[in-house]
C-alpha cells in the first residue's frame, strides 16, 4: 500500500469519524476489537492493518470504524 492509499483511506475513516461527532467505542469494546487484530496475520509489526494501512491502536477506538477485513472480524458496536 503506498502513501497516497494510506492517506486516502485515513481521511475517509478520519471525516466519517469527527463528522459524527467523534464518538469512541467503551473501554470493553476497544480491549476486543485490539485483541481480534492482534490475533490477525494481517496485522503488521507496526500495528497497522495490511488492508487499510491504519494503525489499529488510534482506529479501533473510534465508534464510526469498522474492521476492513471482508466479513469484518470486528463486532458491531451497538448505537447508543
Amino acid at each position: 500500500m503506498n502513501i497516497l492509499e494510506l492517506m486516502k483511506n485515513f481521511g475517509k475513516d478520519a471525516a466519517k469519524f469527527i463528522q459524527a461527532g467523534m464518538p469512541v467505542v467503551t473501554a470493553e469494546e476497544f480491549k476486543d476489537r485490539l485483541e481480534t487484530c492482534n490475533s490477525c496475520d494481517l496485522l503488521k509489526d507496526n500495528g497497522s492493518c495490511s488492508l487499510c494501512g491504519c494503525h489499529m491502536a488510534v482506529k479501533a477506538k473510534w465508534a464510526t470504524a469498522v474492521c476492513p477485513h471482508k466479513p469484518t472480524k470486528w463486532k458491531e458496536i451497538k448505537k447508543k
